[in-house]
């Protein structure tokens, strides 16, 4: 993998680049649609190309490794060819499912012992074991084994945990380093930065991730329930500390003024699932702010969905329709409304590059996030 950038925002740390990997190139700041089971949920590979104008997506290690399982994945020649997609691919090392299942899986200095969520089978994810999962799924960049901590944490836990997150990732460098690829072409480790909120915990995490000199690097722990400005703040510190010539990965996060705000912080890439669940639900976010399309004042709206995208789809149903498919309760509004809000979101960074590029990125944040923020 080769990163190179191309342009700094004179007055915020913004900044546009391109990523090379043996799958193709990726335009920073980019937003990554997550495929968690090797699917985007109710949107196509040719609609993520196509309409959406995804560069890379995410794969997730946990469940994949449940379903379809690493012989089969391994047997079709990895994720890309199981799948059909011939971009580049992320997978999260599945640390964050795994401390989700609370009650069901127990840490220890190993890794992690689990029940699977499907069928309570027992399973351990190591540092090892996960960086050999990842080995089988073949994605560009893989994700190094770590703990999530809950918010709030006490300060003693988030201490332990980020200790724990830092000796695991020595084990994944170093197995990694031990086994080979798979598929022909080289993988990519991003170590994650934890911390919870405590700025001490934050700054040497991103000391220690940095010192590992891997290809990119990942911010964790945010966006589960801190203010946002506190996410902000824990952001804008990891940013500091870590190298410029690397990729900087914010991990989850998040609606598009948090995006917004991000990029001015210095992050380059993105995942969230709210464009897809949100946009199941019924919420678009659009260039002229939110929009509940189940509302009733919705029923006569015959003007496109958002004019302001360039996104067919997002042109060539109107309102009233869509609002029309999800009183119906039809199948294709969550394909539209999912279709629609990744669109948006990859418009979004596209234009955050394009502001970059030019050298007006702050004021055009800053004009544009009280537009995202209104409900419409």
């Amino acid at each position: 993998m080769d990163f190179k950038l191309l342009a700094n925002d004179q007055h915020s740390q913004a900044r546009a680049g391109i990523i090379d990997t043996a799958h193709g190139q990726i335009e920073t700041p980019i937003f990554m649609p997550v495929g968690t089971v090797g699917s985007v949920k109710a949107v196509n590979q040719q609609q993520l190309k196509d309409e959406v104008n995804a560069q890379i997506i995410l794969g997730n290690t946990y469940h994949l490794y449940l379903r379809p399982g690493t012989e089969i994945l391994q047997q079709a020649g990895g994720l890309h060819k199981f799948m059909g997609w011939d971009k580049p691919i992320l997978t999260d090392s599945g640390g964050y499912q795994v401390f989700s299942l609370a009650g069901k899986r127990k840490l220890t200095e190993e890794g992690a012992l689990f029940q699977s969520h499907i069928d309570g089978s027992r399973h351990l994810f190591s540092s090892e074991t996960v960086m050999d999962i990842q080995r089988k799924i073949g994605a560009d960049i893989i994700m190094a084994f770590d703990e999530c901590p809950p918010y709030p944490s006490d300060y003693a836990y988030a201490k332990k945990s980020m200790e724990l997150t830092h000796r695991w990732l020595a084990r994944c460098v170093q197995h990694l380093s031990a086994t080979e690829p798979l598929y022909g072409y080289e993988q990519s480790l991003f170590p994650i930065i934890q911390g919870s909120t405590f700025k001490d915990l934050r700054q040497v995490s991103s000391e220690f991730i940095a010192s590992m000199n891997c290809d990119g690097n990942a911010i964790g722990g945010l966006s589960v329930g801190e203010p946002e400005e506190m996410m902000y703040e824990m952001c804008a510190l990891c940013c500091d500390a870590l190298p410029t010539e690397k990729p900087r990965y914010l991990m989850g996060v998040g609606t598009p003024w948090n995006i917004l705000e991000c990029i001015s912080l210095g992050v380059d890439m993105f995942d969230c699932v709210m464009p897809t669940r949100n946009g199941r639900n019924g919420m678009l976010f659009t260039t002229k702010g939110v929009i509940n399309i189940k509302n009733k004042k919705w029923a006569t709206d015959f003007s496109p969905i958002d004019d302001g995208l360039a996104c067919v789809n997002s042109n060539y149903y109107s309102k009233a329709y869509l609002r029309h498919l999800f009183v119906a309760n039809e199948l294709l509004a969550l394909q539209i409304a999912s279709v629609h809000n990744l669109s948006f979101y990859l418009h979004l960074v596209k234009e955050a590059r394009l502001h970059i590029l030019q050298g007006d990125f702050q004021s055009w944040k800053n004009e544009m996030i009280p537009v995202l923020k209104q409900r419409l």
